[in-house]
């Protein structure tokens, strides 16, 4: 199981981290108002954005209010055309899930996304041919950390946790599968670490 943003592509946390340095706003705090505390499932605007409750325009809305509070002035539209997206396609992570798949592994994405950019990160990678299951937060209402989302991947996949595998550039994800009973493989920008790993796991059956 994969998650999307920072393991099929260059990680969107750190493209915003270093917008927020080039901005001049303290990177922790531009993040906590954009993304709120991203461990956690709550009510923060962007939370809320991702589980399909409300829609872009107005998170934006509501999110420039929150950072205001932080003393910054943020424009959600600004931000992601400065960013250009979620960065590149790691090659070499999609070629790994379409050989997975025609080994006769089951896959699965999990990813915590929006409805507006549904279209623009499934021209991305060939999404039918790499998953038999995607599980997108603003379709089902749920997202990462919570563990439903976990078991809905996990039973429409027909695996038990401990036979599975999931890959993830949050912290907090990689925490909430562990508890489950899956392993779990954190991605960070340099994921050589996280494929070595992959392949390890797999080599053990």
């Amino acid at each position: 199981m994969f998650d999307f943003g920072g393991v099929f592509t260059t990680s969107p946390f750190s493209g915003l981290h270093a917008w927020h340095v080039e901005q001049g706003h303290d990177p922790a705090v531009g993040l906590r108002a954009v993304f709120g505390p991203y461990d956690e499932d709550t009510d923060h605007p962007w939370h809320r954005l991702e589980r399909g409750e409300i829609a872009l325009a107005a998170a934006a809305e509501q999110i420039k209010a929150v950072a205001a509070e932080e003393g910054l002035d943020l424009e959600l539209t600004e931000m992601f055309g400065a960013l250009g997206g979620e960065g590149g396609v790691r090659a070499d992570v999609v070629d790994k899930a379409l050989e997975l798949r025609r080994a006769g592994y089951r896959t699965a994405l999990i990813t915590n996304n929006i409805k507006e950019f549904s279209e623009g990160w499934r021209a991305m990678i060939p999404v039918d041919d790499m998953f038999e299951v995607i599980v997108d937060s603003s379709a089902v209402g749920m997202r990462k950390p919570d563990p439903r989302i976990f078991h809905l991947a996990l039973d429409q996949l027909g695996v038990a946790p401990e036979r599975s595998v999931f890959l993830d550039d949050a912290s907090g994800n990689i925490t909430a599968a562990r508890a489950l009973g899956m392993h779990a493989i954190l991605v960070e920008d340099d994921h050589t670490g996280a494929m070595a790993e992959l392949d390890r796991l797999l080599a053990e059956g």
